[in-house]
């Protein structure tokens, strides 16, 4: 009984829900069938665009070949072009040499003789005065054609324009500088193409600058201005000419004189010189000495029965005074009178000896301190420029040289004295020997 009822409530609910699902089926099916017209029409849609994109990108295709064979039709053109001129410009250029012939080297030689030329007027004292032909020479020099009629003039106005210039002596006013960098307008004569005399002397021309500096150093009697004037009134003021228009004046300056030469030894140097002076004073003090004593000896030995303030005559007195004595006690008295005399006879000597052994000592001294300030200038400039290492290689040669020339005369000078100091004492001693000889003989006699 109850199987039944349950199967007529299946029954009855299938009957109900039938409907129901065959409506939502109908409905899925048409929300797919409306998908898919939406598909296909984007399908289409994106169709049309892929063929419009390819019908675009063969039109370009065929645009650029269309370009290329154009482009390839113009290099052909231009190509028979440039083979055309090439030999075209190969038979202009043979007709070129053909017809210029000599013109060529005519041109070279032109234009060498420009660049010497402008050379001349750029560093000469002559371009100060005389530079109206500067544009045309720098022209020729410039130029890359043939020179023109006007151009060639123009250069051999140029050049014998110098030529002129080079035997003028004319006043010029030219713009100098002085030692501390002030630049003014001074008057000058032009002498020549040689050089420029001021106030002071030689002036040296700087042509890249324009202006005019003194050299270092002025040779002796050189001109000055007021000479020049004269010699320009007068035509016969002899003058001192530097034919190498500046460098043998350069090179004055590298040739210090003996005053020069000595302040480059610096403090050492200039005490190695006055310890030769007081050696020099001390070695002519006693080499006065020695010879009036020489002398005295000379004259006493003349006459030894009067002794005289001499040393000889001093060694005489003790004879004089001591003849009662023994001989051993007269030998001993003389010997002490002849030591005496030999200490006052070398007497500076050894001060003598011993500044001719200090001024080497004083030279090596020199040259370790010249060599110490070298390396200093060294470490901290480096060795590029040689000048700057000028001061203390100078110092450490010059102190060589002042120790080596002190000590040599001091030393003849002491050698000198030393052996007229020897010879004095040997007469002494010969006669002092002379002397205890005769009071033996006479001791001998009377015993």
């Amino acid at each position: 009984m109850k199987l039944k009822v349950l199967a007529t409530a299946l029954c009855l609910a299938s009957t109900v829900l039938l409907p129901v699902q065959v409506q939502a089926d109908t409905a899925l099916l048409d929300q797919t069938r409306q998908e898919q017209r939406v598909q296909k029409a984007h399908d289409v849609q994106r169709e049309k665009g892929f063929k419009l994109t390819e019908a675009e990108i063969r039109s370009q295709r065929d645009a650029l070949l269309r370009q290329r064979d154009q482009l390839q039709r113009e290099t052909n053109v231009l190509s028979k072009s440039f083979s055309e001129n090439e030999n075209k410009l190969a038979r202009l250029e043979e007709q070129l040499r053909l017809e210029t012939g000599s013109l060529g080297e005519l041109f070279g030689v032109v234009r060498q003789a420009a660049k010497e030329l402008e050379s001349e007027m750029a560093f000469s004292v002559t371009s100060i005065d005389r530079n109206s032909h500067q544009r045309v020479v720098d022209e020729i020099v410039a130029a890359k054609t043939l020179p023109s009629l006007n151009q060639l003039s123009g250069l051999w106005k140029g050049m014998e324009d110098q030529i002129l210039a080079s035997r003028e002596m004319r006043k010029v006013s030219v713009p100098f500088i002085n030692g501390q960098g002030h630049q003014s307008e001074v008057t000058a004569y032009r002498l020549g193409s040689m050089g420029l005399i001021g106030e002071q002397g030689y002036l040296a021309w700087d042509g890249d600058r324009n202006a005019a500096k003194i050299y270092l150093k002025q040779p002796e009697n050189g001109p000055v201005l007021a000479s020049m004037a004269a010699l320009a009134q007068t035509g016969v003021q002899p003058a001192v000419v530097d034919p190498s228009r500046g460098i043998m004046l350069e090179q004055l300056a590298n040739s210090p004189s003996l005053s020069e030469r000595l302040a480059q030894g610096g403090v050492v140097g200039q005490i190695i010189l006055g310890l030769l002076g007081i050696g020099l004073i001390i070695a002519l003090f006693r080499g006065v000495k020695l010879a009036v004593s020489r002398q005295q000896i000379n004259k006493q030995l003349k006459n030894p029965q009067q002794p005289g303030n001499n040393p000889l005559g001093r060694v005489l007195s003790v004879y004089s005074k001591e003849q009662q004595r023994s001989v051993e006690a007269l030998e001993l008295r003389l010997l002490e009178t002849i030591v005496d005399e030999q200490q006052g006879l070398e007497k500076g000597l050894s001060m003598l000896k011993l500044l001719a052994a200090l001024a080497p000592m004083l030279g090596l001294l020199g040259t370790v301190t010249g060599m110490i300030e070298t390396f200093q200038v060294i470490t901290q400039f480096g060795n590029g420029d040689p000048t700057i290492m000028a001061g203390g290689i100078s110092t450490a040669l010059v102190t060589t040289v002042l120790g080596l020339v002190a000590a040599m005369p001091l030393l003849l000078a002491h050698n000198i004295l030393s052996t007229q100091s020897e010879n004095i004492r040997c007469i002494l001693e010969k006669q002092g020997i002379s002397m205890v000889a005769e009071q033996a003989e006479k001791v001998g006699k009377a015993a």
